[in-house]
């Protein structure tokens, strides 16, 4: 098993100025950040950097192209009802729960159960919100309904307003 990472030994201030510093020099000038580093008394070489670096980077790469990607299907395929969420809660369930059975005694079970607690709290967040929507749908339909009737409309034409409107939040 290789040693640990030098890096990922930095003190949190100092790995978050490092992680700052790599993204603002656009990944470059390993020598000056050793260099800097040096000077506050760590030893790290810009070999090791650069591995660390490349790490980073791809690992932001990956995160700036989901992001972008979740933003354009959002904008594609509104989504008033949450459903992508559950889906993605559902599978990072999914996920969790592969990830316990295959991994037996090798996770860190606090660190599974905090995930577990978190995702159970967004499911929650998930299903007020539903539920909010939904009585503010038919809140609406009801403000709707009185204002075409008195308007004159017959009961079909409203009771099809009405469907339409809470087709919205079903």
């Amino acid at each position: 098993m290789p040693p640990r990472s030098k890096v990922a030994s930095l003190p949190k201030s100092v790995k978050t100025w490092l992680d700052k510093a790599l993204a603002e020099n656009n990944f470059s000038d390993y020598e000056a950040l050793a260099d800097e580093l040096s000077s506050q008394g760590f030893s790290i070489s810009k070999s090791a950097l650069h591995r660390y670096g490349q790490d980073f980077e791809s690992k932001l790469s990956a995160l700036r192209m989901a992001s972008e990607q979740a933003r354009a299907v959002v904008e594609a395929a509104p989504d008033e009802e949450g459903s992508v969420n559950e889906a993605l809660m559902r599978f990072v369930q999914e996920h969790l729960f592969k990830m316990l059975l295959a991994d037996e005694g090798k996770f860190d079970p606090y660190k599974m159960a905090k995930a577990v607690a978190e995702l159970g709290k967004a499911s929650v967040a998930q299903k007020k919100w539903q539920t909010e929507y939904r009585e503010k749908a038919e809140a609406a339909a009801s403000r709707v309904e009185k204002i075409v009737k008195k308007g004159g409309l017959n009961q079909a034409t409203v009771d099809e307003i009405r469907r339409e409107i809470l087709g919205m939040a079903s």
